[in-house]
């Protein structure tokens, strides 16, 4: 039986995993405190305490694993899945396939140019350079074990419940002022479309951007969700403003700008986006 083991069984990766246990496959992975695990237990999901600072709890649930998608962000020491347990997966034996999922902000600010996955990497925040180290440590994990290490470099992850319109909903909207600073996003289940359609067509080495078809200005969005609900859009905000109120997170996303293509994703590995743009997904996530 084909098993998918996540190291942080989060947004994404519980998407991947209810599609392929759907397809039969076995899920197990990790979580970080005894109430989630209880929680993931009812969904018949076998998971393993993990917080970073020491080995899982469980061991045996990565020696059944046949593949491996690591979605648990750097901390300053580096990858926690891989300090901790790099070696246990390469002794394994079994494993077929290894998904890292990093981030588009490996490749910095790009003044709104567009970029590729032969493009240079440029991280300037902390965040963005641990991700950029994390999947050179992988790949080259990858290529010394003889296991194949992909690479998925994502945008922003939006979808039910974690979207635009949930935060129109909740109040917390705001449209800030910045013409022509564009974003890059991505639904949760296209980003589940293309971890599955790597796992069917494994590359050794593989790095794909995952992004839809548009980047656009968070204010349109912010828009076009408050249209879609009926509700009318907050003010614009001026970006200096909203800068001097932004958490060092926020300011990390707001310093960056640039264009990504995903032309490798649908050329390589056959991808067809059910939401290629942002007015699709927020469409369908209020039943549109």
């Amino acid at each position: 039986m084909s098993e998918l083991f996540c190291f942080g069984l989060g947004y994404t990766a519980m998407a991947l995993g209810r599609r392929l246990n759907t397809q039969g496959w076995r899920v197990a992975g990790t979580c970080r405190n005894p109430a989630r695990r209880a929680a993931l237990g009812a969904l018949g999901i076998d998971a393993a305490l993990f917080d970073g600072t020491a080995p899982m709890d469980r061991p045996e649930l990565l020696r059944r694993a046949t593949h491996v998608l690591l979605s648990i962000p750097p901390d300053g020491a580096g990858d926690p899945a891989f300090r901790h347990h790099a070696a246990n997966l390469a002794a394994a034996g079994g494993v077929e396939w290894v998904g890292y999922l990093s981030t588009t902000g490996v490749y910095g600010d790009r003044g709104g140019d567009w970029v590729d996955e032969t493009s240079e990497l440029r991280p300037a925040s902390d965040r963005s350079r641990r991700r950029a180290d994390a999947e050179a440590a992988w790949l080259e994990w990858g290529a010394k074990s003889g296991i194949p290490v992909q690479v998925f470099r994502l945008a922003g992850i939006y979808g039910p419940g974690r979207s635009t319109a949930d935060q129109v909903k909740a109040g917390t909207a705001r449209r800030i002022d910045r013409p022509g600073h564009l974003f890059s996003r991505i639904h949760v289940e296209d980003a589940a479309t293309v971890l599955a359609a790597s796992i069917a067509r494994p590359r050794a080495g593989g790095i794909y951007n995952v992004c839809d078809d548009e980047p656009a200005a968070p204010a349109d969005v912010v828009a076009y969700a408050c249209e879609l609900l009926g509700r009318e859009a907050p003010p614009l905000v001026p970006f200096e403003v909203a800068w001097a109120a932004m958490s060092p997170m926020a300011r990390s996303f707001w310093s960056d700008d640039r264009r990504v293509r995903n032309d490798r994703i649908k050329a390589e590995l056959g991808v067809a986006l059910a939401f290629p743009d942002y007015r699709t997904g927020l469409r369908t996530i209020l039943g549109g």
